[in-house]
């Protein structure tokens, strides 16, 4: 039975945007014995020689000669600094961290250590530690105001109000009502409900600035958000009276027009916004991006949109990403084939525009058409060798069409591209496991899911997975259990991951906790999957009520009709044997 999770391809961005500091990093002042002036100088000498080969690109020979440095002098802070910076430009988070930890343990009163363990931990969404080590740095360095800024951001981030407008309204008692202080307090009030505060400080920033348009903009927003569109509609009519052209005021009302949905005076707007040089491609990308994630307007105006996804070709000519606007509108009105025509369309005029190749093989995968995932996935992972989802995608269309040694070759090729990412190679090892488990050699599966649990023991997708092909083959049941009941404990709601532990229970024995439990995947109101019907019959028929059993597996044959095994199932139910 096929019903084992895809692995999502979650591809993000591992390096942090933390530079080195202008001049090199001195070693602190270390206790107990010191070393003789002979020893010094062969450090400082390997030190430097380090540093050269980290600018030079060759961090693993730097990280060799920098824990060098560490072994002749275990409390040398800057080379432990050193190594984490480059472990974490390479995707190694986690021991990228750990040395940047014994950096600011041996001397916490370096800036640039906190700066970096405070961006490593906003990195993985620790916003707690985050903020920690951002309060130390501010502690530290109270002159540095952009710091405190930065801080208030990430407490509203974190939604600790109280903290980042008690910090913005000390930098706006030091130099007054301001164009940085005052806007940020202005939009954490707005995020805390705080209208009628945000409505005043917006009021004393328009006094002060009468000629800065954005401010009114920000007015009617608020209004907006307060549900006062009357009042918002009245600022930005004044605002268009006044300055049609003004890039602000366009883009405001846009965003204004998109929430009020107000689509037909949006669309007369939007084709003003493309053609008005005033407002940067960006800026237009990021209202089509919102656009885009707005279902009700894609439904309604679908075709008007791809209408101006045109204009903005025409306005952008030859420009790889605006190229993907049509597409994607396409793909958020679940138009998959005509998004599939148009990016071959735009594979055939632009062959090197890897955004539209990797698209298109996603939407094969969403479509399930693997022959054409395997056909252009095998073009697009060689035109593009270094790019690791096109590998896994080929590797997936291959699976599915039991090409399994090409697939094998291609996750043999994804695993050197992965490096030491944790979560490529996780993608690498459960897809292996797969190939191998359809191949039926058994122990190859089981072994490559145990070295990817070595990885991350916790990942719910390989556990889930694992759990489900043991219970399929009978083998280390109780085992089977325990992993499917630590999934389910984490996603409780999730139909794919109860359908799994019901069927594990099933196979155990547990026939009536079985039942409950694919009982409520069945009601859950999700759309039906021939699998829980499969299952839930063969629970039935263990049960002895056959009759129930032959409704569930009829209604999984009308659902996937290549369930011809389940026939015979019926067969003998109804017979009695």
């Amino acid at each position: 039975m096929n019903r084992v999770i895809n692995i999502i391809l979650v591809l993000t961005l591992m390096g942090l945007s933390l530079s080195s500091c202008g001049k090199k990093l001195t070693p602190a002042h270390f206790s107990g014995q010191k070393e003789s002036s002979y020893d010094s100088a062969a450090i400082d000498y390997v030190y430097i020689e380090a540093i050269k080969q980290k600018l030079l690109g060759n961090a693993g020979d730097a990280i060799k000669l920098l824990e060098q440095c560490i072994k002749a002098q275990p409390s040398n802070d800057a080379a432990y600094f050193q190594i984490a910076q480059m472990l974490m430009s390479m995707g190694d988070i986690n021991n990228g961290k750990k040395y940047g930890l014994k950096a600011y343990a041996i001397n916490p009163q370096n800036f640039w250590y906190s700066i970096m363990l405070a961006g490593t931990y906003y990195q993985e969404k620790n916003l707690d530690s985050a903020i920690i080590f951002y309060e130390k740095a501010v502690k530290g360095f109270p002159e540095k105001e952009d710091l405190q800024m930065n801080l208030g951001n990430l407490y509203a981030e974190n939604k600790k109000y109280d903290k980042a407008i008690l910090l913005f309204d000390n930098l706006d008692k030091k130099y007054g009502i301001n164009e940085s202080s005052t806007v940020s307090s202005i939009k954490v009030l707005m995020a805390d409900g705080k209208y009628g505060e945000a409505e005043e400080k917006t009021k004393q920033l328009m006094e002060k600035y009468p000629d800065v348009i954005l401010y009114d903009g920000l007015l009617a927003e608020i209004y907006s958000s307060n549900g006062e569109s009357g009042k918002a509609e009245e600022v930005y009519k004044r605002l268009m009276e006044k300055n049609p052209d003004n890039p602000d005021t366009q883009l405001s009302l846009c965003n204004f027009l998109i929430n009020q949905k107000d689509y037909e005076e949006l669309l007369q707007l939007l084709n003003k916004v493309i053609l008005n040089n005033d407002i940067s491609r960006e800026e237009k990308l990021a209202l089509f991006s919102k656009i885009i994630e707005t279902p009700d307007l894609i439904e309604k105006k679908g075709n008007e949109l791809q209408l101006s996804g045109m204009v903005m070709e025409a306005v952008y000519k030859d420009d790889d990403i605006v190229l993907m606007l049509r597409p994607e509108i396409l793909i958020a009105g679940k138009m998959l084939k005509n998004a599939a025509e148009r990016l071959e369309e735009i594979i055939i005029s632009r062959p090197d525009n890897y955004f539209a190749w990797e698209k298109l093989l996603f939407v094969y995968l969403e479509e399930k058409d693997f022959k054409n995932l395997q056909e252009k996935g095998e073009i697009c992972a060689t035109k593009f060798n270094r790019s690791f989802p096109a590998k896994i995608l080929y590797a997936s269309a291959a699976t599915e069409n039991k090409q399994y040694d090409i697939a094998l070759e291609e996750l043999r090729k994804a695993n050197i591209l992965a490096g030491e990412n944790t979560d490529m190679l996780l993608q690498v090892l459960s897809l292996k496991a797969d190939v191998y488990y359809r191949k039926k050699e058994y122990d190859n599966a089981f072994s490559t899911f145990d070295e990817a649990l070595k990885n991350n023991s916790g990942d719910l997708t390989i556990l889930n997975n694992y759990a489900y092909y043991l219970a399929e083959q009978n083998m280390r049941l109780k085992d089977a259990e325990i992993m499917a009941k630590k999934v389910i404990e984490t996603e409780k709601d999730n139909t794919t991951f109860l359908d799994t532990y019901g069927w594990v229970l099933y196979k155990r024995g547990k026939i009536n906790e079985a039942a409950r439990i694919m009982q409520s995947v069945i009601n859950s109101g999700k759309e039906p999957d021939a699998e829980w019907y499969e299952h839930y019959g063969y629970i039935l028929k263990k049960k002895k009520d056959c009759s129930d059993a032959v409704t569930n597996w009829n209604i999984a044959l009308k659902l996937d009709s290549s369930k011809t095994k389940l026939i015979k199932e019926i067969e003998n139910c109804q017979t009695g044997h």
